[in-house]
C-alpha cells in the first residue's frame, strides 16, 4: 500500500472521528447553550445534535431541575433596633437557559446577595415579635421580590423559606422567662377554672338533691291527702249506707207492720215511745194528743219517770 493510500485513510479516520466528537446526545432535564463564531447560535433540547467543528461550541451546560440553595445566616435588625441571624433557604429553577447564560455573572452569588439585601429592607420593617411570628408573611414578600428581579437571568424563585431564625441570647432568655411566666398563669388559670368548675357542680348536685327532696315531700303529702280523702269518702259512703240500711230496715218493719194491720192499742203503745223520746230532751211541758187522753193515767206515769230520771 503506497503513502498515499495511507494518508487517504488516515484522513478519512480523522474526519471520521471528527464527526463522532461533534454528535451529542443531550440527556433529559438538562440544555446545551451552543455558540458559533462566539456568539450564541441556539439551545439544544432533549435529543440527538451535531455541532459543526471549529465553528460551534457548547458555552454551557443547563440543568433544568429545580435546585436548593441554602444560603448562610445573615445579621438582621429589626425595627425596634434587635440583631439577630437570619438563614434561608431559596428554591428555584431556570426557565431560559439562553438568559441564564448571558444575563448575569454567577447567577447563585446573585440570587444569595439579592436574598440578604431584600430579607434586611423587610424584617428592618417589622419588630421582634412580629419577625417571629410572620414567617409566612416574610417567605411570601421575598419569594415576590426574587422572582421579579431574577426573571431577566431566566430564573424561577418557586419558593424561599426562613430555615432559622436566630435573636441574641440576652433576647432568647427573656422568651423563655416569658413563655415560663406564661406556661404558670396558664397552669393558674386552668387550676383555677377546674375548682370553679368543681365547686359548681358541687353546688348543683346540692341544688338537685334539695329540689328532688322536695318534690318527693310534696308527692309525699299529696300521696297522704289523696289517702285521707279516700278515707273519709269511704267512710262517709259506709255511714250513708248504715243509714241506708237502717231506713231500709225501718221501712221493711213498717211494711211489715202495716201488713200484719195492727190494733189501736200498738199504735199508741209507739206514741207514748215516741213521747217517752222527746221527754228524755230539754222541753218542760208534754203537750198530750187528743187521741191517747183516755190513758192518760199511763201518759202520767211516763211522765212521772221521765222526771225521776232527770233528777
Amino acid at each position: 500500500m503506497g503513502p498515499y493510500a495511507l494518508l487517504g485513510i488516515g484522513i478519512v479516520i480523522f474526519f471520521l472521528g471528527v464527526i463522532i466528537a461533534n454528535i451529542k446526545i443531550v440527556p433529559q432535564s438538562q440544555a446545551y447553550v451552543i455558540q458559533r463564531l462566539g456568539v450564541y447560535h441556539t439551545t439544544w433540547q432533549t435529543g440527538i445534535h451535531f455541532k459543526i467543528p471549529f465553528f460551534e461550541k457548547i458555552a454551557k451546560v443547563v440543568s433544568l431541575k429545580e435546585q436548593v440553595v441554602d444560603f448562610a445566616p445573615q445579621a438582621v435588625i429589626t425595627k425596634d433596633n434587635v440583631t439577630m441571624q437570619i438563614d434561608t433557604v431559596v428554591f428555584y429553577a431556570i426557565t431560559d437557559p439562553k438568559m441564564f447564560t448571558y444575563g448575569v455573572e454567577r447567577p447563585v452569588s446573585a440570587i444569595e446577595n439579592l436574598t440578604a439585601t431584600t430579607l434586611r429592607n423587610i424584617i428592618g420593617e417589622m419588630e421582634l415579635d412580629h419577625t417571629l411570628t410572620s414567617r409566612d408573611t416574610i417567605n411570601s414578600k421575598i419569594r415576590v421580590i426574587l422572582d421579579e428581579a431574577t426573571d431577566p437571568w431566566g430564573i424561577k424563585v418557586n419558593r424561599v423559606e426562613l430555615k432559622n431564625i436566630i435573636p441574641p441570647h440576652e433576647i432568647q432568655d427573656a422568651m423563655e422567662k416569658q413563655m415560663k411566666a406564661e406556661r404558670q398563669r396558664r397552669e393558674s388559670i386552668l387550676r383555677a377554672e377546674g375548682e370553679k368548675a368543681s365547686k359548681i357542680l358541687v353546688a348543683e348536685g346540692q341544688k338537685e338533691s334539695q329540689i328532688l327532696a322536695a318534690q318527693g315531700e310534696k308527692e309525699a303529702a299529696i300521696l297522704r291527702a289523696e289517702a285521707i280523702k279516700e278515707a273519709k269518702i269511704r267512710e262517709a259512703e259506709g255511714e250513708a249506707e248504715a243509714i241506708r240500711q237502717v231506713q231500709k230496715a225501718k221501712a221493711e218493719a213498717i211494711e211489715l207492720i202495716n201488713q200484719s194491720n195492727p190494733g189501736d192499742g200498738y199504735l199508741t203503745i209507739q206514741k207514748l215511745e215516741a213521747f217517752v223520746k222527746a221527754a228524755d230532751g230539754n222541753a218542760t211541758k208534754i203537750i198530750i194528743p187528743s187521741e191517747i187522753q183516755g190513758v192518760a193515767g199511763l201518759a202520767k206515769s211516763v211522765v212521772e219517770t221521765v222526771s225521776e230520771q232527770k233528777q
